[in-house]
């Protein structure tokens, strides 16, 4: 078949945030019409820096023929998503085991009805290809399998996890990345790319101190730090833990045994290296290892969107609107990575090339 008979693919992205699947599928060459989300914060960050229309709106309320509508009879037509998961992240258990297990079990139907009605809606739009990434401990609950199994009836599917570093993203984040197609055959490979890392990412942008921003990015900005705090970063080396800290410097639980075990906390960053999973919480000291390798402060919103892969023009914010670090850490925190919407879409193109 001639390269010019190669239909487009044509996506609809479902739970679209602020656009990062959206795009990395752009990026590899496919044509995102429209990107669905609850969440009207992530309107103009989706529409600033993609082709695709946003559409505010809760997926539960979709219907097929609204996903239909900006499908093509010219093209392969994919459903995209990342049906939110948050009983199943590692971040909900290590809550929920902090909280002695008083919390609503995992086994509560509405933890995973947007799952299912991702599933709904993959059933009433009968797209040629569908792609879902989540939560790797998704993979061992049932809804999941029930979920590849419906898919099954009609689709070549595969799935795995992934480590997001293999792909080259300069973050150790792991994620669970399902592929299903109707034209034939489909497989997701073990990657294998030199990572980047911190320095490669974000060695560039200026410093800044603590609680303050660049004049000339208003997301270049980092949270201010206590006067202890000040002190405690003072004392963390790149890849270390508070275990470095002298006595005083350590916070009342963690000289408990219970908080003797989770050394994950108060740590920089190391240059060389890639970041640690990106969180929501990514803007905070103590959230982690957020601390900037080097500067007397933790990562800035700025660095934490470059590390998930966002180009550093990315507009997150509106000339003259003020930053907030809880939405818009948020909004980055949630993202899917850039680069690995780009993979997934390159493996699509592949195959569409190679079946339709």
């Amino acid at each position: 078949m001639s390269k010019q008979a190669i239909p487009p693919i044509v996506a609809v992205d479902l739970f679209c945030g602020v656009g990062g699947l959206t795009y990395g599928l752009e990026r590899a060459g496919v044509d995102v019409r429209l990107g669905v989300d609850k969440d009207a914060s992530c309107k103009y960050p989706y529409e600033a820096n993609n082709k695709a229309e946003f559409i505010e709106a809760d997926v539960i309320e979709l219907s097929g023929p609204d996903i239909r509508r900006s499908f093509s009879s010219n093209a392969v037509n994919l459903l995209a998503g990342c049906a939110p998961c948050q009983p199943f992240s590692t971040y909900s258990r290590k809550a929920e085991r902090k909280h002695g297990g008083t919390r609503r079990g995992r086994g509560h139907p509405d933890d995973w009805k947007l799952l299912g009605r991702f599933g709904e809606l993959v059933h009433e739009s009968d797209p040629e290809l569908v792609t879902m990434e989540n939560v790797p401990p998704l993979q061992d609950q049932v809804i999941f399998r029930e979920f590849v199994s419906s898919l099954e009836a009609r689709y070549w599917v595969d799935y795995r996890i992934i480590e997001c570093r293999a792909i080259g993203l300069p973050q150790t984040r792991k994620r669970l990345v399902l592929i299903a197609s109707k034209l034939g055959p489909i497989h997701l490979p073990e990657f294998d790319i030199q990572p980047r890392t911190v320095r490669e990412t974000i060695s560039d942008l200026p410093p800044i101190s603590a609680g303050e921003a660049d004049p000339e990015d208003a997301l270049h900005a980092s949270c201010r730090l206590s006067d202890l705090n000040v002190r405690r970063i003072r004392a963390s080396r790149p890849g270390g833990t508070w275990r470095d800290w002298p006595e005083e410097l350590r916070a009342s639980c963690h000289k408990r045994s219970t908080g003797a075990t989770y050394p994950s906390v108060y740590g920089r960053m190391e240059w060389d290296k890639p970041a640690p999973t990106i969180t929501t919480q990514a803007f905070g000291f103590g959230n982690g290892r957020f601390g900037h390798p080097e500067q007397e402060r933790a990562i800035s919103l700025r660095e934490a969107a470059m590390l998930q892969g966002f180009p550093r023009d990315y507009a997150f914010i509106r000339d003259g609107e003020r930053v907030s670090f809880a939405m818009h850490g948020r909004l980055i925190g949630n993202a899917v990575p850039v680069a690995l919407g780009e993979t997934i879409g390159r493996l699509l193109m592949d195959h569409v090339q190679r079946f339709a």
